[in-house]
């Protein structure tokens, strides 16, 4: 057995016997088939959501910003307090795909295309609420640093909150690159898979002529490396900058130097948390359980585990500062969110983010999906607390108790928020609907070494090109990975080679003349011998394939899907037996 694959102790990341073939025809069924009612759920729940977010938006532009529960004293609450959030979820997807991609994990395969589009999606509803703060959007490119209409009229760039606009503005750029490149291969497997003409039209244009040359290959992993690269250190500037919205004010709570690494702490712990969320609702509405498995997310998982105890440890820290700074009103900043009007705020983000992912020590919780699914919501809600403890516990008492005062949202504050949630998940199922939400091409490039086939076959000591032969039993298709172990398996090879062959017609090799298969092109001599094998021999044969016996051969033969198709091996073989 050769060395570079992976210890047979460790579990297949694609499970369910598959080769190249299903690989492609189960990622690309949810583009190409309809939709199922799963889908359809929780899509209109969340359109209700979103829709409702517009009319309250609508309103609060309308309106002006007293529609929402703010005072002279919490001039920031919910706004800033989702803004925070939705970057902090935005984190995780990029990260994911960088750090993993940099240190070859395999088991970012299946997750990598979720969590970039996660990142995008999350970071368009982060935008949304600094313009709809300004109160008059349509007087937003005054932040801008370009002539207006006032002469002389310059943003300050000693700002934080400027310094947000170019590192998220930089940070979505290059996600959206990254997310992008990686789409490439897999808009040409929709395209060469498309039956309408428009479709492929438009799949032709996504995928920017890609043709899968070794050249093409070559270029991808080169920018995806540069990009990763670029990416990765974005990742920690972008919440670092916004923790400095906060952390370079003299407001107690907020004037910290740990501010910085707790905050990008906390962003990575909640967006792996969310990218948690979205593996578990597709795997399901997807029927993608196969690739997105149980153990991806147990390390999922194990990585929530880690980084609530750093959120833990900064939550601690914080504390000791307070104390040992001898400052009175840090100390009382802290004592005010621990014991004071909302201390059921500070509860809920203790309990959600330091003493919830503790669970996760225990590897029958962190197996289950329904628990897994349950924690990753839980964070979420507690990494909002911890924003709304910051931002409303630190200024409703500031250092006059004379504008000491309350926050209380509106039904406009909790619907924009609502809203958000359901037009970020709207984008996501539409994404779901329209672009491969696992990366084909990757999955594939670890098939032999983590595909449950290919471990068997390599536990068995057979090759890795052998197909399983098949015994019937009683009716049932079994296949025989060794002589002492008979597995039972869904695959009904024998059946498909009887149907193709029904429709090209059989040929008699003791009194017909077989035919150069080489001839046409895209059949070699491995291709060729795979044919004979199946029962075609002659251009003949060959020149009666159409849809139907091109998607029959890609399944027997599992090797360059597509590739007989557009290579138009029928009208070759035409042209080839008229010749003759």
């Amino acid at each position: 057995m050769a060395s570079h694959y992976e210890a047979p102790i460790r579990k297949p990341l694609v499970i369910g016997d598959k080769g190249y073939h299903d690989v492609t025809v189960d990622i690309s069924a949810p583009i190409e088939g309809r939709a199922n009612k799963q889908w359809w759920i929780v899509f209109t729940i969340a359109l209700i959501a979103f829709l409702w977010g517009v009319g309250c938006i609508i309103y609060t532009v309308s309106t002006g910003i007293g529609t929402w529960g703010l005072n002279k004293t919490v001039g920031w609450a919910w706004d800033i307090t989702n803004f925070v959030w939705w970057v902090g979820i935005g984190h995780a997807g990029t990260l994911i795909s960088a750090v993993l991609l940099l240190f070859r994990q395999k088991w970012r395969m299946a997750i990598n295309r979720s969590a970039e589009a996660m990142t995008i999606f999350s970071v368009v509803q982060a935008g949304l609420f600094p313009i709809i703060h300004m109160g008059r959007p349509w007087l937003a490119y005054w932040v801008l640093p370009i002539p207006n209409q006032f002469g002389s009229l310059w943003v300050n760039f000693n700002s934080p909150l400027l310094w947000d606009v170019f590192a998220i503005s930089t940070y979505l750029s290059v996600s959206l690159v990254f997310w992008w490149t990686g789409l490439l291969p897999d808009f040409a497997m929709i395209r060469d898979r498309a039956v309408k003409p428009f479709q492929k039209k438009i799949y032709s244009l996504l995928s920017f002529g890609w043709t899968g040359r070794a050249k093409d290959w070559q270029r991808f992993e080169e920018v995806s490396l540069v990009l990763a690269g670029l990416a990765t250190p974005l990742v920690l500037s972008v919440h670092t900058i916004v923790s400095f919205d906060f952390a370079t004010s003299v407001i107690p709570g907020w004037h910290t130097t740990i501010f910085p690494p707790y905050f990008v702490a906390g962003a990575i712990f909640s967006g792996f948390a969310m990218v948690n969320t979205l593996l578990i609702i597709m795997r399901k509405v997807c029927s993608l359980e196969d690739y997105i498995t149980v153990q991806h997310i147990e390390l999922m998982n194990i990585v929530i585990m880690l980084t609530g105890s750093i959120v833990g440890c900064a939550y601690i820290t914080e504390l000791f500062m307070a104390w040992y700074s001898g400052v009175e009103y840090e100390q009382y900043a802290f004592l005010n969110r621990a014991t004071g009007p909302y201390w059921w705020a500070y509860l809920l983000m203790m309990s959600c983010n330091v003493f919830s992912p503790q669970f996760m020590w225990s590897k029958k919780l962190r197996t289950s999906i329904m628990f897994s699914f349950f924690i990753s919501i839980v964070v979420n809600v507690g990494m909002w607390f911890e924003r709304f403890v910051i931002i409303v516990t630190s200024l409703h008492r500031d250092y006059l108790p004379s504008s000491w005062t309350m926050f209380s949202p509106t039904f406009v504050d909790i619907g924009i928020f609502i809203g958000t949630i359901g037009f970020f998940f709207v984008l996501f199922l539409l994404y779901a609907r329209t672009f491969p939400v696992i990366a084909q091409a990757e999955v594939k490039s670890i098939l032999k070494a983590s595909g449950s086939r290919f471990k068997n076959l390599r536990d068995s000591g057979k090759p890795m090109y052998e197909m399983p032969k098949t015994t019937i039993y009683n009716n049932t298709t079994t296949s025989v990975v060794a002589q002492e172990q008979v597995v039972q398996v869904e695959t009904k090879g024998d059946a498909k080679v009887s149907d193709l062959l029904s429709s090209l017609g059989k040929f008699d090799v003791n009194t017909d003349t077989p035919d150069d298969l080489k001839k046409v092109k895209g059949i070699g001599p491995q291709m060729e011998q795979t044919l004979n094998q199946i029962g075609i021999y002659s251009f003949a044969q060959v020149s009666k394939m159409t849809q139907k016996e091109y998607d029959l051969l890609d399944s027997i033969t599992e090797s360059f899907p597509g590739r007989a198709q557009r290579d138009d091996w029928a009208g070759q073989a035409k042209n080839l037996n008229n010749k003759n």
